[in-house]
């Protein structure tokens, strides 16, 4: 059961897409203008993600110290100066096979064993969204600025993941790297349930009181419903994406299983070797929830998964009164999951005290350099593979998606 990556745009740092399972690589999908180079330009200002947060309240609770947080990706590249203090280095691991190949058949290097490779990127990315320490001469930082990330390289632009290895890097975070929390912004396609040892991995972490949290999926062009997985794995914290209105992302999963939102449109975050760039996708909502998920097991390390997933679907921002299969039980609400973290609860409650209550940003230029023509064709990352490519794109505050059409060879994949 392969894991499929392919790279979609020409440069080094072009986004990818990955799934589970496809028994063959699938096409090259529309190739997107070069919008991220490895290293890139700083991020001056501060992003519309952060900017809906009090950061000075939020980190008057916890700031993530002592929190091991497992990121399950592409490797993260500690070049990056805002990762270089939050990675242990030491416990990072490389699972990809020793022998790597392309789809023709040339040599592919490997990268460093520690996981502190990252030729794509995008684990790079998801690892500041959740960790990145304060730098001067960017707004930026991670949701836990004193988290540390455990880089677990279990895929790459080539797909040489399998469930299996998704499985054993679970193991790994839970065991020799003792991990407090693990992201994994991988996901499965046409509703295919995976290996049964993939779940099994994931209730072992659940028993050690690890938890975990796990994107959604970008297969929700059109109102597609459908689960996805681990993310549908009873305990796992299910994330879709929300825009800047906390409204559901066009490309966000829909569907029951679908637990909380957190901003997925233009994410700003860190790139190997240095800067920022800004990328879509529910891969770059799950570490925005596992960043709040790392400051509430400092601040109630006692707390059982379930009891930390209940209290930030309890207190996030509410479109109705209860669950919604858009965005689950609101948009996450970083502040307020700390403030009233004061008696654990296993599960969140209809209610309508939340709802009507978000107030987004209004929108500011978020690309690095980009003209509006470009803003409007760049890709997000983690596209689906055999179904719709969605492009997500911020213009005069609003999100515009376009959808494109790509074949695979063999099986189809959904990606993150």
């Amino acid at each position: 059961m392969r894991i499929t990556r392919r790279v979609l745009a020409v440069a080094a740092a072009s986004l990818v897409a990955l799934a589970v399972p496809a028994a063959t690589t699938p096409a090259a999908a529309d190739e997107a203008p070069d919008q991220c180079t490895f290293p890139d330009k700083p991020y001056k200002g501060q992003p519309w993600s952060l900017q809906r947060v009090l950061l000075d309240e939020l980190w008057k609770h916890a700031t993530g110290k002592g929190v091991r947080v497992a990121v399950i990706d592409t490797g993260v590249d500690v070049k990056n100066r805002q990762l270089t203090q939050a990675v242990d280095t030491e416990s990072g691991r490389n699972l990809l096979p020793k022998n790597l190949k392309d789809e023709n058949g040339n040599k592919i290097e490997r990268g460093k064993e520690n996981g502190t490779t990252d030729s794509v990127g995008h684990g790079t990315k998801v690892a500041g969204i959740i960790a990145a320490r304060p730098m001067k001469g960017t707004g930026f930082v991670g949701l836990a600025p004193e988290a540390t990330i455990i880089p677990i390289q279990q895929n790459d632009a080539e797909g040489h993941g399998t469930a299996e290895t998704l499985a054993d890097a679970i193991r790994y975070a839970t065991g020799p790297a003792r991990a407090d929390v693990i992201s994994i912004s991988q996901d499965t396609a046409n509703a295919v349930e995976p290996t049964a040892e993939l779940k099994q991995a994931v209730d072992e972490a659940l028993a050690k009181k690890v938890v975990v949290v796990a994107s959604a999926g970008n297969d929700g062009l059109g109102g597609h419903v459908k689960k996805t997985y681990p993310a549908s794995y009873e305990e796992v914290l299910a994330v879709a994406s929300s825009d800047r209105n906390n409204e559901r992302a066009a490309f966000s999963q829909s569907g029951e299983f679908v637990d909380v939102a957190a901003p997925g449109v233009d994410m700003i975050s860190t790139v190997p070797g240095g800067g920022h760039c800004s990328d879509n996708g529910t891969s770059f909502s799950a570490p925005y929830v596992t960043g709040v998920v790392a400051l509430l097991k400092e601040k109630r390390p006692t707390w059982t998964p379930r009891q930390i997933n209940a209290q930030i679907m309890q207190t996030a921002e509410r479109p109705t009164t209860g669950h919604d299969r858009l965005v689950g039980w609101g948009v996450v609400d970083p502040v307020r999951a700390l403030s009233e973290a004061d008696k654990p609860i296993e599960q969140p409650v209809p209610g309508n005290d939340t709802a009507g209550q978000a107030n987004p940003p209004s929108a500011i230029p978020l690309p690095l350099g980009e003209t509006a023509q470009a803003r409007a064709t760049r890709l997000g990352t983690y596209v689906v593979v055999g179904s719709s490519v969605l492009v997500a794109v911020i213009a005069g505050g609003a999100v515009a998606v376009r959808d494109a059409r790509r074949r695979a060879r063999g099986e189809q994949g959904a990606t993150s």
